[in-house]
């Protein structure tokens, strides 16, 4: 026996029920696929929602990251046909970066990297963010904070947030903190000489403590 054929009005239920989530996604840029910083609402800097992204290229002002928007399984034909090229020029936020960064950069970061960042602000076409990897199934590591750990930058004011903002002490106090362990480890820009090193080398090099260590020597010699 044949089965009885679909109403014509489950289809056109279910047809316009698709275009309802379409315009809904639309509407709410959940599946806007951004190629500027100009083209992200307002409303999602002032949030400080969190995108994901594959990146492209690493350059001196910041990184060039591809935006993923999220993929509605039975929509990825048409979402495709909604999304142009470009790419998004993401900076580290609040962190002043040394030139041995870029190249730390280079070395962890693989090509077409997956990575989250955070949107705190918007200067131009360029994005202040926080900026998440995963390294392994289960753990993700802030760029921000682990480039401040290794000694490859200083802690800057956090470009974007209100300065008195709950939010800007929060996040400024863990870029310090990053930052004091790779002081206390003397790892990076931090590596340098004890107090006590740096006054035994100006001892040393002095002209007259010099000259006493050859006459010293002189003496040794001849008597």
């Amino acid at each position: 026996m044949q089965s009885p054929p679909v109403p014509v009005t489950t289809n056109i239920s279910t047809g316009m029920a698709i275009a309802g989530v379409i315009l809904f996604a639309k509407s709410i840029k959940l599946t806007t696929k951004f190629t500027s910083a100009l083209d992200i609402p307002v409303e999602f800097i002032e949030k400080n929602v969190k995108l994901r992204g594959r990146l492209c290229h690493i350059t001196e002002k910041g990184l060039e990251v591809e935006h993923v928007p999220i993929s509605l399984p039975f929509l990825s034909s048409l979402q495709r046909k909604w999304q142009s090229n470009g790419v998004l020029l993401v900076r580290l936020a609040g962190v002043e970066l040394t030139p041995n960064a870029m190249v730390w950069l280079q070395e962890e970061l693989k090509p077409a990297q997956m990575m989250w960042f955070q949107l705190l602000g918007r200067e131009d076409l360029v994005l202040d963010c926080l900026i998440l990897v995963n390294k392994g199934r289960f753990f993700s590591v802030c760029l921000n904070e682990e480039i401040l750990r290794q000694g490859l930058g200083k802690t800057t004011r956090i470009e974007g947030l209100h300065h008195d903002s709950p939010l800007y002490w929060k996040l400024h106090k863990r870029l310090l903190q990053a930052e004091l362990k790779a002081l206390k480890k003397n790892k990076g820009i931090w590596k340098e000489e004890s107090y006590f090193e740096k006054l035994r080398d100006h001892i040393s090099n002095n002209k007259f403590v010099q000259k006493l260590k050859q006459f010293a020597n002189w003496l040794r010699i001849h008597i």
